[in-house]
């Protein structure tokens, strides 16, 4: 018991300096950029706003919402990774396993180039519906046969859909070039531009969804175990996938609806988090939740200095900070359990 509780009193300091990470973050990405901007400045903005000094309404109307943005997509997608890691018990499972990204990509493709949607808004609910079509599709395919849904159903089903919806929006951006360029925000991954007038329609989702996972976080450590020993520990399985799986799809599809696909943050940060807080998922969510938002941040701070005075978009940034992790994790065969 008590050495439960120094390892308990461990995993909080860490929880506390993860913190302190993201606050550090967060003022990072508000104050570097293009536009040089000192601390005070930043501060100054916050408790002594001036609507006539250019840098605050920089600091007010771009950078603080760009912030905040990458802050709950991060998390979210961080989040989402570890629920999808724990119901298929694949240490390489992310949102795209569930065409999540695909099903986002191919909504958002239909619109713009048969439809000619512009608004950033419409956009953001037109992928979050195509996310969330994408999943149903997947759940349906896997849900089928004697076995009924399984983990392995679930991930066959995802590649399959994956592969579906990528081939459609590959011949619809050949067949129409035009609308190539717009397509290529959703594709690359970025918060820039957006607004918080796009973030507020779907907060409430990404909060009701984070909280949640939190609360069923007793849950899903049974059913990481497996679907026998969950089971056998009076776990309504079936159940417990649906109601996980519309948690993920609602942070994951929340979070490619409004930044497009940033890829590897759903499969590098849950692994981060297990290596420091165990398996245990009453800390793993929380420190996913933190490490994600920072890792993003941390990302999109990168973005701004790779090639100014233009930006990189966030989805290169953590591709390439992501693909040495993937290749790390398929040779070394992290287990889920």
């Amino acid at each position: 018991m008590k050495h439960l509780l120094v390892r308990n009193k461990y995993k909080f300091i860490g929880l506390i300096i993860g913190v302190a990470v993201l606050f550090i973050s967060f003022l990072l990405s508000i104050k570097m950029g293009l536009t040089q901007i000192d601390f005070k400045t930043v501060f100054n903005s916050f408790f002594s706003y001036n609507s006539e000094l250019t840098n605050h309404i920089i600091i007010r109307s771009s950078r603080l919402p760009r912030a905040i943005i990458a802050s709950l997509v991060g998390s979210s997608l961080a989040i989402a990774g570890a629920l999808m890691q724990a119901i298929t018990r694949n240490p390489l499972a992310s949102p795209s396993i569930m065409g999540i990204n695909a099903g986002a990509l191919f909504a958002v493709t239909i619109a713009i180039t048969i439809f000619s949607v512009s608004s950033l808004v419409n956009l953001m609910w037109i992928a979050f519906l195509g996310a969330g079509l994408a999943a149903f599709l997947v759940y349906i395919l896997s849900s089928i046969g004697r076995e009924g849904l399984t983990s392995m159903k679930i991930i066959l089903a995802g590649a399959a859909i994956t592969a579906l919806f990528v081939s459609i929006t590959q011949g619809i951006l050949v067949l129409n070039e035009t609308g190539l360029q717009e397509v290529l925000f959703w594709i690359a991954g970025s918060v820039s531009g957006r607004s918080i007038d796009m973030l507020l329609p779907i907060l409430p989702f990404i909060i009701i969804a984070s909280v949640t996972a939190f609360l069923l976080s007793n849950s899903i450590n049974i059913m990481a175990a497996g679907d026998d020993i969950a089971r056998g520990l009076g776990q309504k399985v079936i159940y417990m996938k649906i109601v996980l799986t519309i948690i993920f799809v609602i942070l994951a599809g929340s979070s490619v609806a409004i930044a497009g696909q940033i890829i590897f943050v759903g499969l590098m940060v849950p692994h981060i988090a297990k290596l420091l807080v165990g398996l245990d998922y009453k800390w793993v969510i929380p420190y996913s939740s933190i490490i994600g938002a920072s890792l993003v941040l941390i990302s999109d701070v990168i973005s701004r200095f790779v090639i100014m005075p233009s930006e990189l978009p966030i989805g290169v940034v953590t591709a390439l900070l992501g693909t040495p992790f993937f290749i790390y994790i398929t040779r070394k065969g992290f287990n889920q359990s």
